[in-house]
């Protein structure tokens, strides 16, 4: 009876230590703690100075919690990250896609609502409470939320204040203006010292819906109708960005990598952009001192204000992943967790979190030597605060699309009023499909 007993325990402790080892290493205990094991994370996502860099650094601060996860970042192009997730979730074939993706914000709901189940909800599982709730909106479909918020997209006017200075302005010359304005010094910048006021990349609408976010209105009105046509807030911003290439205060870039190296390269005096563009102006450690921050401009002859946003995104689960917990808990302990984190990533990258604890950071308050001592981030989180809200709606990017193709029908002599009513009519066409 003894013998076959203690034949029975060791049995049946081998059998226990095999079948714990052979369970996913990602398996949660009680506790709620990651189970030891190695497992690797795959990510997606685009920009090596600024969400690479915070992801890398990420990995980092959770590599001293748990030594077991390994994060594998994988460059990949906003829009190829939109492409293959549209192929993979059409062929129903997963097996290929990451852990974790970064997702533009006015993409989110988009993505949710034509592959539903395709992401992991985290309602319970991340405490979304924490982050400003804007941002917790913009991921959320039928109260579920998809999304843990990453970066602030508020914009501002960043200046070249050696370049100015030279046209005989300041950099307090540029704060609190209207875009009618900005043409104005533009052309005195231009014709003082020959180069162009600012950039822009052709293929991106970022100006436009930077200035239209100022006047609190979107491409949809509230209850989701198409609002491009008889939009006079859209017809003023096509209005100012045909007027600042006519007077060749803007340089039109032919690729996103070309508008970049217009600001490394100082063939242009500024750039208007969310305030993740940071990352990139300060990879030129060469002007550092000679850059300076001040908000956005505004319309003068249609309501709006000084302050809008451009960008922003959020990291996703993808339902898919077998390593839920470990993503859960990587995401939990950093991007949601630690004060010390964004306050590591701030200076560098000037990622600006919306997770409202990181305001603690005293990296928020430090005079930045990049930008001539300028405390930029307490001036950005000032500035993110007065941005109105707009809803981007599910057709938001073919809503782009289509106001493109407008913009550059209209620099080729179509009426502008002709040019939005067809864009109004093809996303209503579109839609009703």
């Amino acid at each position: 009876m003894k013998k076959g007993l203690i034949v029975l325990l060791i049995a049946t402790v081998l059998w226990t230590g095999c079948t714990k080892k052979e369970q996913p290493a990602s398996q949660t205990s009680e506790g709620g703690a990651v189970e030891p094991g190695p497992v690797t994370l795959t990510v997606w996502c685009w920009d090596p100075n600024f969400n690479i860099y915070a992801m890398n650094e990420a990995a980092k601060v959770y590599k001293q919690i748990n030594p077991n996860v390994t994060v594998n970042i994988i460059e990949t192009p906003w829009d190829d990250v939109q492409q293959k997730l549209i192929t993979s979730f059409g062929a129903g074939e997963t097996s290929s896609l990451p852990d974790i993706v970064l997702m533009q914000d006015n993409a989110i709901q988009k993505n949710v609502v034509t592959y539903p189940g395709s992401f992991l909800a985290l309602n319970g599982k991340v405490d979304l409470s924490q982050f400003a709730q804007y941002k917790v909106d913009v991921a959320t479909v039928d109260g579920q939320s998809f999304g843990v918020p990453f970066d602030n997209g508020a914009t501002a006017t960043f200046l070249r204040r050696d370049i100015i200075e030279q046209a005989g302005l300041t950099v307090a010359d540029f704060n609190d203006i209207t875009w009618e304005r900005f043409i104005e010094l533009g052309q005195q910048v231009l014709s003082r010292t020959g180069i162009p006021m600012i950039s822009a990349d052709t293929t991106s609408l970022d100006f436009v819906m930077m200035m239209l976010q100022g006047s609190g209105t979107w491409f949809f009105k509230e209850d989701g109708t198409v609002n491009i046509r008889d939009n006079p807030a859209l017809r003023r911003c096509i209005e100012i960005v045909a007027q600042m290439i006519q007077t060749g205060i803007l340089l039109r870039a032919a690729d996103w990598n070309e508008y970049i190296s217009t600001i490394n390269n100082g063939k242009v005096a500024s750039t208007i952009q969310g305030c993740w563009i940071i990352g990139s102006i300060t990879a030129e450690e060469s002007q550092s001192g000679q850059w300076a921050v001040v908000n956005t401009p505004r319309f003068a002859t249609v309501d709006s204000v000084n302050y809008s946003s451009q960008g922003g995104s959020s990291w996703m689960i993808l339902a898919s992943s077998k390593n839920q917990d470990a993503a859960l808990d990587f995401l939990n302990k950093t991007f949601a967790g630690s004060v010390e984190f964004y306050g590591t990533i701030l200076p560098s990258s000037g990622a600006i979190g919306t997770w409202l604890p990181a305001a603690n950071s005293s990296a928020y308050s430090e005079p930045q030597p990049f930008f001539g001592g300028q405390k930029v981030y307490e001036d950005i989180v000032n500035y993110a605060s007065k941005v109105p809200n707009v809803k981007y709606g599910v057709y938001n990017y073919e809503a782009r699309t289509e106001v493109t193709r407008a913009l550059e029908s209209i620099l080729q002599g179509t009426p502008i009023d002709t040019a939005l009513a067809t864009a109004h009519q093809n996303l209503e066409f579109l839609i009703q499909q």
